[in-house]
């Protein structure tokens, strides 16, 4: 490989890291949006949301890819390639969030709720101060593994002709006709992104559950103690002890 090719990826590394940043960020605030307005007292709400959710989960990322990339200018807007991608892969992927963010608002005890409304708080307070500081650190394994999902979805941005890493590729691919090299050195470098994203997210999930008193899992380079083996361990020390 020579010296422009290696820069061929690195500019594909840049917008893919882009693309992600962007899209994720979208999909951030769609799927807290979506997700407590699934939890609403208001059923008209709870349909809409719905309706979003199950409209977005049940259509294809690369087809509304498309359609805002090449329909959309037929209706009088005109969307660049980067924008598209953005708003395709962070409005479906922020649906399937939606659902994260309903399941661990609605798994936080009941008591909890109680106690908030003891306490004279506002439903916008309650749901500040005692409901989402104890469903986020419940996210984040699912939202680590949506982050990582969107990661290999941008992939999709290359039949678009966006210049990220799969994109790049196929240039570099073309040029030096080496696929099984070109194709391993970029596997390489979504696993090298992926990791880092992978060990972020566990920072903030560890950050979040030291923030509301909670011991965080011990955790290696590619796995984490779960509580029963530890409790498992502690059981076999203490018969060690006898």
């Amino acid at each position: 490989m020579t010296g422009p090719l290696w820069q061929l990826f690195f500019e594909g590394v840049w917008v893919t890291v882009q693309l992600m940043i962007y899209s994720a960020l979208l999909a951030g605030t769609v799927a807290f949006g979506i997700g407590m307005a699934r939890t609403s007292r208001h059923k008209p709400v709870r349909f809409l949301a719905g309706v979003y959710v199950e409209f977005f989960r049940g259509t294809s990322a690369l087809v509304l890819m498309f359609w805002l990339f090449f329909a959309l200018p037929l209706l009088g807007w005109q969307l660049a390639g980067m924008w598209a991608g953005t708003l395709a892969l962070g409005l479906s992927y922020g649906a399937y969030g939606s659902e994260v963010v309903r399941g661990a608002i609605q798994s936080v005890a009941p008591a909890q709720r109680e106690a908030a409304i003891a306490l004279s708080f506002s439903p916008w307070q309650r749901m500040r101060k005692v409901i989402l500081p104890q469903a986020v650190p419940e996210m984040m394994p699912p939202f680590n593994n949506l982050l990582i999902e969107l990661l290999k979805g941008t992939a999709l941005a290359s039949l678009l002709s966006i210049g990220e890493l799969t994109f790049q590729a196929k240039l570099a691919r073309l040029s030096t006709g080496e696929s099984a090299q070109v194709y391993g050195i970029i596997l390489v470098m979504y696993f090298v992104i992926a990791f880092v994203v992978t060990r972020v997210m566990r920072l903030l999930e560890r950050r979040a559950k030291a923030s509301i008193g909670q011991k965080p899992e011990k955790a290696g380079w590619f796995s984490r103690k779960l509580p029963v083996e530890e409790l498992e361990t502690q059981i076999a020390a203490a018969g060690g002890n006898r």
